[in-house]
C-alpha cells in the first residue's frame, strides 16, 4: 500500500510539472497536494539549525503569509514540526489550547484566512531540510488516508528539495532523479541516509556536518546528490578528514 501510495503521489507531482513544462520541483509537490487533499494551499520552507531558514514556495497568498508569519514570529506549526521532528496537526486554529501554544501566530493566521494548519517535517533519517505546510480556510480534520497522503507528499518534497539544493541557480528545478518520477524513492532515500552515516564515521563529524559535506561535493562536481551518495556507499568515493569542501579535496577512484 505504501509503495502504491508513493507512486501515485509521484505521478501527481510529475503531472503538475508537465503542465509547467519543467522537471519536478517542490512547487509541483505543493500544487499536487492541494489538488489531492481537502486543503486550500500549501507551502514549503527550507529550515536549518545552523543557517537562516526561509520560505521556498507557496501556492497562494494565504500560504505565503503563513510561511512568512512563522519565521517573523518564531512560532507556529512549521517551527514546532521542525524542532520536534514530527507532524504538528492543528485542525482548528480557534481552539483555546492552540492560542495558548502560539498566542501571536494563531490570531495572525486566522486574520490571514486560515482555519487549520498541518505541518509535516521533511526528513531523511536524521536530516530535516524543511517543512511542508498545508492549510484549510475552515477548521477540518484529516482522515487517516488523507494524513497518509500528506505524509507521502512530504516524503516526495524532501527528495525533490535535496536535489534542488545542489542545482545551479540558473537551471530549471530538478526533482525526481533522471530515471523518471517512478524511481524507487525509498531506496534513494535510504542510500542518502546510509552515505551520510558513513561520512559521520569517516570524517568524525555530526550528521548535519556530514550531510553538508555530501551536498557540497555534489554541488562542486555538478553531480546529483543520489549519484554521490551511491559512490560513497559503494566506497568509490572517500572524503578527507577535514572541513574543506572544495571540489579538489575529495578523492574518487577515477581521480588521477
Amino acid at each position: 500500500m505504501t509503495g502504491s501510495r508513493s507512486a501515485r503521489i509521484r505521478v501527481l507531482a510529475a503531472e503538475q510539472a508537465a503542465l509547467r513544462g519543467a522537471r519536478v520541483g517542490v512547487v509541483d509537490v505543493c500544487t499536487a497536494a492541494v489538488a489531492a487533499l481537502p486543503v486550500g494551499g500549501a507551502g514549503v520552507s527550507a529550515m536549518s539549525r545552523t543557517t537562516a531558514s526561509h520560505p521556498l514556495c507557496s501556492t497562494d497568498d494565504i500560504s505565503e503569509q503563513l510561511e512568512e508569519l512563522q519565521f517573523t514570529l518564531g512560532e507556529g506549526p512549521c517551527v514546532d514540526a521542525f524542532v520536534l521532528g514530527t507532524a504538528v496537526l492543528t485542525p482548528d486554529l480557534r481552539a483555546g489550547e492552540v492560542r495558548g501554544r502560539w498566542p501571536v501566530f494563531a490570531d495572525a493566521a486566522l486574520d490571514a484566512g486560515a482555519g487549520a494548519v498541518f505541518a509535516l517535517p521533511l526528513q531523511i533519517g536524521a536530516i530535516s531540510p524543511g517543512v511542508l505546510d498545508l492549510y484549510s480556510s475552515l477548521p477540518i480534520e484529516l482522515t487517516a488516508e488523507e494524513l497518509a497522503d500528506a505524509m507521502a507528499f512530504a516524503d516526495t518534497a524532501t527528495l525533490v528539495l535535496l536535489d534542488v539544493q545542489i542545482e545551479e541557480s540558473n537551471t530549471p528545478p530538478v526533482g525526481i532523479p533522471p530515471d523518471g518520477p517512478y524511481e524507487d524513492l525509498g531506496r534513494y532515500r535510504a542510500e542518502i541516509d546510509q552515505a551520510t552515516g558513513m561520512l559521520t564515521v569517516q570524517l568524525d563529524v555530526g550528521i548535519e556536518e556530514a550531510f553538508i559535506r555530501l551536498r557540497a561535493h555534489a554541488y562542486a562536481h555538478g553531480r546529483r546528490l543520489a549519484e554521490v551518495a551511491a559512490d560513497v556507499v559503494a566506497r568509490r568515493l572517500q572524503f578527507p578528514p577535514d572541513t574543506a569542501t572544495d571540489a579538489d579535496t575529495d578523492q574518487t577512484d577515477e581521480d588521477p
